[in-house]
């Protein structure tokens, strides 16, 4: 069973380049690829946690900035909300292929099946992550330096200190349990 949020969640989608968040729907991607960067962050762990995932073409121009608030949640559980983010946004608009890059090496690893997920929160995120891999028709996810994160970053930080997100998904969205 999914844990349920403590409190109410906000999340969403900010078309790149918009000046106010949007509720229209998500741009359609034709099977073009599309290249992500996500980063989740709890403060106190846990504590207040964010995430965010900056959509990108792969020559780098924006194409999206999602992020969300998660209430009281660890570190390595925003890291995989900022993943289902990526893959929702990427299934949503018809994306070809999706390559993600994260600053979480145990993300990383985990989902490349190098490492075991032994905690169960987490292994309710790694099967929902799994499953949408499997609607994306190609796939791949690289470890980077926190350096080379710093839009995603950014994303989860403005989550955390807005206590919000830009207006699209809700945690139970991606979580597979909306509607």
């Amino acid at each position: 069973m999914t844990p349920r949020p403590e409190m109410p969640l906000s999340a969403g989608v900010n078309q790149a380049g918009a000046d106010r968040m949007t509720s229209s729907p998500i741009p359609p991607l034709a099977g073009a690829p599309v290249l992500a960067h996500i980063d989740g962050g709890a403060r106190g762990n846990p504590g207040d946690a964010g995430y965010g995932a900056y959509v990108a073409t792969p020559a780098g121009d924006p194409i999206a900035e999602v992020w969300g608030f998660l209430g009281t949640r660890t570190n390595n559980y925003a890291e995989y909300v900022a993943l289902l983010a990526a893959l929702t946004y990427a299934i949503r608009a018809g994306a070809g292929n999706c390559r993600v890059r994260s600053d979480s090496e145990l993300l990383v690893r985990q989902i490349q099946g190098v490492y075991k997920v032994r905690h169960p929160a987490l292994q309710i995120l790694h099967r929902r992550s799994r499953t949408l891999i499997g609607k994306v028709p190609s796939f791949g996810i690289e470890h980077v330096r926190r350096e080379q994160n710093r839009e995603a970053d950014r994303l989860a930080n403005r989550a955390m200190d807005d206590r919000a997100g830009s207006g699209h998904f809700d945690l139970a969205e991606l979580l597979g349990e909306g509607g």
